[in-house]
């Protein structure tokens, strides 16, 4: 009797083991797909992946959320075009022979489905296949030999989690990774509203609204986005900025010793957010959110004009330049910008630079970026010497000085915008009769000084 008493509470043990294991297990194999009315949990338990319905919606999802914070935020989503359609069963699973991903329906159609590269080792019985939600919310596919074949964070949806990238990935293909807003509250497929970096010149992040620039980031000066100038404040958090011949690409990060909980979101009004969890007040709380007033909006006083929202009225034109439209300033639309007063004497070397001081970097696109081991006298020279060039500024402020590299505009320079303290300065080419004495520049123009 004892012995029988022992076997059946041993069993009900390993049972109850059994199933809690079964509760909490973060990953999926061959033949042990994921149901609708189970969930995975990462490790650590920061992270869930599972089945949902959007409030409002007949349509079912796959996505990521936060497993400690009520109610449910979706972070990911990974059929967001390709819903289950109405509330049936449905499953995620992973296949046996090539490690591809795939959701079905109730009916076991396949409604999205992704394939590893074709290097991928099939699974075995020892070493199958696995798909496992992460502690930093990346669900990860890897083959028999652990190499991951395919991953959440290279495929962005409308957040960016600590770790993830937003930018561009030249190897294996190239993959452009990319923030786009949810249609609605209930629809989490892809809407007009992205947030994406542009390559070009000296990169930068745009957040667009169909064929609209809505916000420019700035340039990376080495140490922040100039449009983002607020950035030095953020004491619990590191931020990461990777241009060169693998990637370019911008990530963020929380410091170890801080326990913080945030996201960076694209909503479908068209705002860029950063969140931060308040366990206190168990909420978010909005910690920085682009575009925060009428000098965020992409390049409001036009060309060579400059944005100030502490001044009346905020756009105003360059030293040395004067409104195109006289009458649309008076109006106070400045968008057609201001033009050069006095032509520029490239021939003749009497040109000049004025210094904007605490500057967000007019739009980079088309600029020419040195990331050399020059200094501002080296990029005085190469701007004056080029009779096309109409400012620079330095590159990489995080160099020693002298060697911090140096970007040139040529043309008209669009989007400026000075903050009463932190950006960088602006050196902006003026002719010899612009220049004029100290004493007739406003504040944030100054003559430099070698």
């Amino acid at each position: 009797m004892p012995t029988h008493r022992f076997s059946s509470a041993l069993l009900l043990l390993l049972l109850a083991s059994a199933s809690e294991t079964s509760r909490t297990r973060d990953s999926i194999v061959p033949g042990e797909p994921l149901t609708s009315n189970d969930t995975l949990v990462s490790a650590g338990g920061g992270f869930e992946l599972g089945f949902f319905t959007p409030p409002g919606s007949n349509k079912t999802y796959v996505g990521v959320w936060y497993a400690r914070v009520s109610p449910r935020t979706v972070v990911w989503v990974t059929n967001r075009a390709d819903p289950v359609p109405g509330h049936a069963n449905a499953t995620l699973s992973v296949s046996r022979d090539n490690c591809s991903l795939a959701i079905a329906d109730a009916n076991s159609t396949v409604v999205w489905s992704v394939s590893p590269p074709a290097s991928a080792a099939a699974a075995t019985v020892l070493n199958p296949c696995t798909a496992r939600i992460r502690d930093d919310g990346n669900l990860v596919v890897t083959d028999a030999w652990g190499r991951v074949t395919w991953q959440g964070f290279d495929h962005p949806t409308d957040t960016l989690l600590p770790g993830m990238r937003i930018g561009v990935d030249f190897t294996g293909g190239g993959k452009n990774m990319t923030l786009t807003a949810w249609k609605s509250p209930s629809d989490p497929s892809p809407s007009q509203v992205v947030v994406a970096m542009e390559i070009s010149g000296d990169p930068e992040i745009f957040l667009w609204n169909g064929p609209n620039k809505v916000w420019r980031s700035g340039p990376w000066d080495g140490v922040q986005f100039t449009g983002v100038p607020d950035t030095l404040t953020y004491s619990d958090f590191t931020f990461n900025f990777v241009n060169d011949h693998r990637e370019v690409t911008y990530s963020f990060n929380i410091r170890h010793n801080a326990s913080v909980v945030s996201r960076l979101t694209v909503n479908t009004t068209g705002t860029l957010q950063r969140w931060a969890w308040s366990s206190s007040a168990s909420a978010w709380s909005l910690y920085w959110y682009a575009p925060k007033d009428q000098c965020d909006a992409v390049s409001p006083c036009g060309a060579n004009g400059v944005c100030d929202v502490n001044a009346l009225p905020p756009c105003s034109c360059l030293r040395g330049f004067a409104p195109r439209s006289p009458e649309a300033w008076a109006m106070r639309d400045g968008r057609d910008g201001c033009a050069r007063e006095t032509p520029l004497d490239c021939g003749n070397g009497t040109d000049g630079f004025a210094v904007v001081r605490h500057a967000k970097a007019p739009d980079t696109t088309r600029a020419a970026v040195d990331y050399g081991a020059v200094g501002l006298r080296q990029c005085r020279q190469r701007c004056l010497g080029d009779c096309s060039c109409t400012a620079y500024a330095s590159a990489n402020l995080s160099a020693p000085a002298g060697r911090r590299g140096c970007v040139m505009w040529t043309g008209g320079l669009e989007d400026l915008r000075v903050y009463p303290a932190f950006g960088q300065d602006l050196y902006v080419r003026l002719a010899a009769a612009d220049l004029g004495g100290c004493n007739l520049y406003i504040d944030y123009n100054r003559i430099e000084s070698h």
